[in-house]
């Protein structure tokens, strides 16, 4: 059935009111379902702090994300490989996916606990004690949960890319192997332009490379689908590969037309926390591919509904907000609401992800290109450029880029990307820290983005 109501964010406390309206109703839920409070028996406090959509489909979505762990536990039980696959996002799980009987994640997700359960699991503590404190950025809650174990299973399997990366990451990972964790490692060169004479190609989003990072890619690829195969004790066909993709595209396709249509809607149709997880999707699928596709377009129907009903938040004076990297504190989404502002447009790191897998090529070679157009991997100029085409393509007024504390691929990002968009768009620009909790620095954060958003309702003048 379809239940209909007006939008509304609600705390945590309504949403408990609001479920048991739904079931009265007959709604009905999948297996993972539930009040939303259920979640701070897990500890996840942060919850509490949170506002979240008044959708069932909103609440499908968040049940999805805070019962990986149980899905995975459920997989390994069911036989399925656990494949961890750190720091490329979005790449390797597509291979993996091909397999029947194999389940990837990214235990680099672990950098959320600390924000989901307000370092009450004392991960960042472990890092500390293993020689990673807080000059590293929060993926250091990696190693906390490998050590205690307590947050997801430990994978059959571990792959981390390495190269032109985070500097943290693979420091951290390295610690991870060194504590006896085995690890296949592949690696991503700093994409480049072509120069002159050499063969170039061109990846997903349009960016120009050369033929031969393709190629060293591609090799290693080539060695990671060989060891997956003999982990899955299955062979795995270009047509299973294939056919892997088409699903990973399938998914891309929804993100698409939902970003699509929140960004540019007169009026917001789904908030900012709700679409900053569904985008969070594509990278791995939460550990269930068909799942996050029912997900995505239950999603997507709500939003295509609110707007055919003209209904949505925040009024249509919101100051459209294009927001540069993930926050640590899921919190700041809510802060900038409460300033006046909706979120049209993001750029979290992973853009690769989001961008259609080629279909036309060789599979292995589609996946080689969709690697080496991680906009991490390339210069921040190219970056910024990609920033600016989806600033102009959604109608942001203003950027806010948020760094992450200690993350060295955040140590002048900020400040260039800052620096471009404000010259090449002409609209104002916010650079801000959030840490894993931002409680400490919330009334200046606000203050902050308060004055970004006076500054762009200004300009409106």
């Amino acid at each position: 059935m379809t239940v209909h109501e007006k939008p509304a964010q609600l705390s945590l406390r309504d949403w408990d009111d609001r479920y048991l309206e739904l079931k009265a109703q007959g709604f009905q839920e999948p297996e993972y379902g539930g009040p939303l409070s259920r979640h701070l028996d897990d500890g996840d406090l942060r919850l509490q702090k949170l506002r979240f959509d008044n959708s069932p489909e909103s609440l499908r979505l968040w049940n999805f994300l805070l019962t990986e762990e149980e899905r995975l536990k459920a997989a390994k039980k069911a036989g399925h490989k656990l494949v961890g696959t750190m720091k490329d996002l979005g790449t390797i799980p597509v291979l993996a996916y091909a397999f029947p009987n194999m389940t990837a994640f990214y235990p680099d997700g672990a950098w959320w606990i600390p924000c989901v359960m307000e370092l009450s699991a004392g991960l960042l503590d472990v890092a500390d004690a293993l020689g990673f404190d807080e000059s590293f950025c929060p993926v250091r809650a990696m190693l906390g949960a490998f050590v205690t174990g307590a947050h997801f299973p430990i994978p059959d399997h571990l792959i981390c890319s390495v190269g032109a990366t985070c500097d943290d990451f693979s420091a951290i990972a390295q610690r991870l192997a060194g504590l006896g964790y085995p690890i296949q490692w592949w690696e991503i060169p700093h994409r480049r332009q072509p120069g002159p004479g050499e063969k170039s190609v061109v990846l997903p989003g349009g960016i120009m490379a050369t033929e031969t990072q393709v190629s060293l890619i591609l090799d290693q690829l080539q060695d990671i689908r060989k060891a997956l195969g003999n982990l899955a004790g299955i062979r795995l066909t270009d047509e299973m590969l294939y056919q892997g993709i088409q699903a990973a595209n399938r998914i891309r396709h929804v993100l698409e037309s939902l970003r699509g249509l929140v960004f540019t809607a007169p009026l917001c149709p789904m908030p900012a926390l709700e679409i900053l997880i569904a985008e969070m999707l594509a990278i791995h699928f939460c550990s269930d591919r068909n799942e996050s596709m029912v997900v995505l377009q239950a999603l997507e129907s709500r939003v295509q509904q609110r707007i055919s009903a003209n209904e949505g938040y925040f009024g249509k004076e919101a100051v459209r907000v294009f927001w540069v990297n993930p926050v640590a504190d899921l919190t700041a989404m809510n802060v900038l609401e409460d300033c006046g502002g909706r979120i049209c447009g993001t750029e979290y790191l992973f853009t690769h992800a989001l961008d259609p897998i080629p279909e036309d090529l060789d599979p292995m070679e589609a996946l080689a290109r969709t690697a080496l157009a991680d906009p991490m991997i390339g210069s921040i100029r190219e970056r910024a450029e990609r920033i600016i085409v989806d600033i102009e393509k959604f109608g942001s007024e203003a950027v806010i880029v948020s760094r992450i504390p200690g993350a060295s691929h955040c140590a002048f990002e900020g400040e260039i990307i800052a620096s471009e968009v404000g010259k090449k768009c002409n609209i104002p620009v916010l650079e801000c820290e959030v840490p894993p909790v931002c409680d400490g620095i919330e009334i200046s954060l606000k203050t902050r983005i308060s004055a970004l958003i006076e500054t762009a309702l200004h300009r409106r003048e």
